[in-house]
């Protein structure tokens, strides 16, 4: 008789394991997407509310509450924050996307240096009125 063996537990049999199912779950429900864990927590709330809390704390732990993306991940290159997706298998499409993603994140750069300049030059126009202000003498 061949008894299955674990993924998560190598050389042990994978008979009934609590992680196991909840892992299976989980997988579940990613395939169904955030309807899927939405209904899940409503589920759990009406069943047993600490169920629903449950669900609902580990929604917003892994970010699934709030539209994490399975097929991007975020990592951060150099200091700026870049999302980076799995290939397509159309080479032609990657290519432009990443050629897109590039541009975006380039003139989101050149946004925020503007900004920058913007905000150095109102704290240089308000710092010489108060200047000016100073250098007046008093009317009193």
């Amino acid at each position: 008789m061949n008894t299955p063996v674990s993924p998560y537990r190598p050389g042990v049999s994978s008979g009934f394991s609590v992680r196991g199912t909840l892992m299976q779950a989980r997988d579940w429900l990613d395939q169904r997407g955030r309807p899927g864990w939405i209904v899940a927590m409503i589920l759990g709330f009406v069943l047993f509310w600490p169920l629903g809390l449950a669900i609902l704390g580990y929604m917003i732990w892994s970010n699934r509450m709030f539209g994490s993306c399975q097929h991007r991940t975020r990592r951060v290159s150099g200091g700026s924050n870049r999302f980076h997706a799995e290939s397509t298998g159309n080479a032609a499409f990657d290519a432009y996307r990443d050629e897109s993603l590039k541009r975006l994140e380039d003139e989101n750069r050149a946004f925020l240096d503007f900004l920058q300049k913007l905000r150095e030059a109102r704290d240089k126009a308000e710092f010489d009125q108060f200047m000016d202000e100073r250098k007046k003498p008093d009317a009193a």
